[in-house]
């Protein structure tokens, strides 16, 4: 019988032929990991089981990076549970201040998680890592304890629903455009635990950057997970980093999908998410007509914290200042981006534009620091989530955009767009920095 590409890999990880939706299947997994909010509860349920070692000290990974640099005593002694615990197990992946970066961005970057893999973390946005062809999904602490003790969990495999994208985007239209306009049409509880599949040219001509952007925000959509079946693009951003063999698996011609949608790129605008939910997504020409004045514009985050991201930011901010009533938060999501960054002169442009950089973090994006929101306040954030309180005092509101978006507004100190800046046509953004 035909399966998805989901199906195909649950299949393989739990020794079987088949797998099909609604069946329940124990699955060995490639990689595990969780962070500073997740993975101490992990740790206190681990040594509750009496397990003497994890299953494997080269596929169970720690991140400090929701509240790091540590902003307080109790994130202090959370990262020093996670430290000692690396350390007693001798974690072969234990990532500090200084070398770490935001877990969803930081892994792919290494090589630890691999198309063909099937992996769990500690955190909702897991789902990432289906841009490379991976089954991945996030879990609670206790499932992330029991797997880092067994090297296994099990599934029920979900029922698949197909995105498919055509025709060129229009400027400014990126990944995020893409997952924002999806989810404002099926809702945030659309997908609910099934397998999200992007496919069709416009998918086919993303960026990596762009795809993980697109599977990261599945769960916003309610998805189990997202998944974009691997090609040239990927192998080329897998060969010289991974750490272990992966496999590519594609779906069936004849596979069966829940649902299938079809939408034409050419018809799709660069999108703001309104609060209070992802799916509140309007076209930047409707939301720019609304006046919506902010105060801060953040960019970064594993939603929207990559290279390609900041380039995009910069292309925009090159030459302008950022509007006096605005502060504009730029959050590099690995170290190895930051790096990177800085080599391409992008830093200097967010300093010149009065923009503050920090260290690779989560920070705003839920609340944490570096960006909290005083009450009344807006800002406009590559982030995923704009709830109530997501990113502040009750009674602040976060705008969901897009890098090139974010950094437009943050000029012009309301939502808008690069065309309102007299940007008529999207810059190759490497060569703009650049020059």
């Amino acid at each position: 019988m035909s399966m998805t590409i989901t199906e195909k890999i649950l299949a393989a990880h739990a020794g079987k032929a088949e797998a099909h939706p609604g069946e329940f299947v124990r699955c060995t997994l490639d990689f595990v990991f969780g962070n500073d909010i997740t993975a101490p509860i992990a740790i206190n349920e681990f040594e509750k089981l009496g397990a003497a070692t994890v299953f494997d000290r080269d596929r169970v990974a720690l991140i400090p990076d929701h509240s790091t640099p540590n902003k307080d005593i109790q994130s202090a002694q959370l990262t020093l549970r996670m430290r000692e615990f690396a350390k007693k197990h001798d974690l072969t992946y234990y990532f500090e201040v200084g070398r770490m970066g935001i877990e969803h961005a930081l892994l792919p970057e290494q090589g630890l998680v691999l198309p063909g893999d099937c992996i769990i973390g500690a955190d909702s946005h897991t789902c990432t890592y289906g841009a490379l062809g991976a089954f991945s999904t996030g879990v609670g602490s206790t499932d992330l304890a029991a797997a880092m003790a067994l090297g296994e969990t099990w599934f029920r495999v979900p029922e698949s629903m197909k995105f498919l994208f055509y025709g060129r985007r229009q400027p400014w239209v990126s990944g995020k455009d893409l997952i924002l306009y999806t989810i404002g049409k099926i809702g945030v509880d659309g997908a609910r635990y099934r397998a999200m599949e992007f496919c069709g040219e416009s998918i086919a001509a993303l960026s990596m950057s762009d795809r993980m952007t697109i599977c990261n925000m599945a769960i916003e959509g309610g998805g189990k997970n997202g998944i974009i079946a691997p090609d040239a693009v990927t192998r080329q951003y897998v060969e010289g980093r991974a750490k272990r063999p992966y496999t590519f698996y594609a779906g069936d011609a004849d596979a069966q999908y829940l649902e299938t949608y079809e939408w034409d790129c050419r018809e799709i605008e660069p999108q703001v998410s309104f609060p209070f939910l992802p799916s509140n997504a309007k076209p930047i020409s409707e939301a720019a007509a609304m006046n919506v004045t902010i105060q801060q514009v953040v960019i970064g985050s594993c939603t929207n914290g990559r290279l390609e991201d900041l380039r995009a930011a910069a292309a925009i901010l090159k030459g302008r200042k950022a509007h006096p009533d605005v502060r504009v938060i730029v959050l590099p999501a690995t170290q190895w981006i930051w790096r990177q960054a800085m080599k391409e002169g992008l830093m200097e442009i967010f300093v010149e534009a009065e923009a503050a950089v920090s260290t690779p973090t989560c920070g705003p994006c839920l609340g944490g620091h570096m960006g909290v929101l005083a009450k009344g306040e807006r800002a406009v954030a590559t982030t995923n989530r704009n709830f109530v309180n997501r990113m502040g005092a009750d009674g602040s509101e976060v705008y969901l955009a897009g890098p090139a978006i974010a950094a437009a507004s943050a000029v012009l100190g309301r939502i808008g767009s690069p065309r309102e800046l007299g940007i008529t046509e999207e810059a190759d953004f490497s060569s703009a920095v650049r020059a």
